[in-house]
């Protein structure tokens, strides 16, 4: 399995609670320095709560199930 499939399987874990509040996440780019970077979309691309829920939550996940993965950001 790549890295990108392997981020992109870890963001599945993550998408349903996204989902549920009307929100979604899209992988944009892995860099070679191990930046996950992400777009957020639908409800969360607009949520005060949106820092909270990349870096406690996604960020979490990914630096847990992937070693590689030094951050994730958000872009645009």
């Amino acid at each position: 399995m790549t890295l990108i499939q392997r981020v992109e399987a870890a963001l599945d874990e993550v998408r349903p609670i996204m989902l549920a509040d009307g929100g979604n996440i899209e992988l944009i780019e892995v860099t070679d320095s191990g930046v996950a970077r992400v777009k957020l979309t639908g409800a969360c691309s607009s949520c005060p709560m949106a820092t909270v829920t990349l870096k406690m939550g996604v960020e979490r996940v990914l630096l847990e199930k992937i070693p590689e993965i030094t951050e994730v950001v958000q872009v645009g």
